[in-house]
């Protein structure tokens, strides 16, 4: 194969997607903490993967194979973490009321499935700014199911806080501007949840 550094440069649209340019969105079924404060303190995420499962069935011999069910793996944030603990308290409490940790009973607010999940979404922005954004992608019907420690040490200075949550959800969908002109990105976009929102993502004081 010939070594031509010019055409992999031209197949290189855009120069590449930069993973740090995105964006987080949540909201969940508790109370008080704002879309914009948790954006700006969620450090770091993951476009979503799928799998397809497989069917294997023995015939003379040999292994045929079909198509399975598809599956969604858990979905996991890294939150920068204040010293009011706002965030890292609002997740405690979306737990608590779903599992209490000391009469491990559920709130009666959240007896349904309907009342104890929430919503999220993360945005893959494009370096150009003409699109609002190249890729988005909506988790449906996300609940907590683990936050992790926070390891402390006199030894860690020059340092903040992190911690990671781990979510389970139904599925995913994924809308794409990638391609359209000026006017069709700014159509899409009104589609999304808008960019510093005033409602609240719920998942309140202690």
């Amino acid at each position: 194969m010939a070594f031509k550094i010019n055409e992999f440069r031209n197949n290189m649209a855009g120069d590449g997607a930069r993973p740090n340019l995105f964006e987080v969105r949540l909201i969940v079924p508790v109370a008080n903490l704002t879309v914009e404060e948790f954006t700006f303190k969620c450090k770091s995420a993951q476009i979503p993967g799928s799998t397809l499962g497989v069917v294997t069935v023995p015939y003379f011999g040999r292994e045929v194979k079909f198509v399975g069910n598809r599956t969604f793996a858990d979905w996991t944030v890294t939150v920068i973490n204040d010293e009011d603990f706002s965030i890292r308290k609002g997740f405690e409490r979306w737990m608590e009321r779903i599992n209490g940790h000391i009469d491990n009973k559920r709130d009666l607010a959240y007896v349904t499935p309907a009342s104890y999940v929430g919503q999220a979404t993360v945005l893959q922005y494009r370096k150009d700014g003409i699109s609002p954004f190249a890729l988005q992608y909506n988790f449906k019907d996300i609940f907590c199911t683990d936050i992790s420690a926070i390891d402390l040490d006199w030894g860690s200075n020059d340092a903040i806080e992190e911690f990671t949550v781990n979510f389970s959800y139904s599925y995913w969908t994924s809308t794409s501007n990638i391609g359209n002109d000026q006017a069709t990105a700014t159509a899409n976009a009104t589609q999304q949840p808008a960019r510093r929102a005033p409602n609240q993502i719920d998942i309140g004081n202690r």
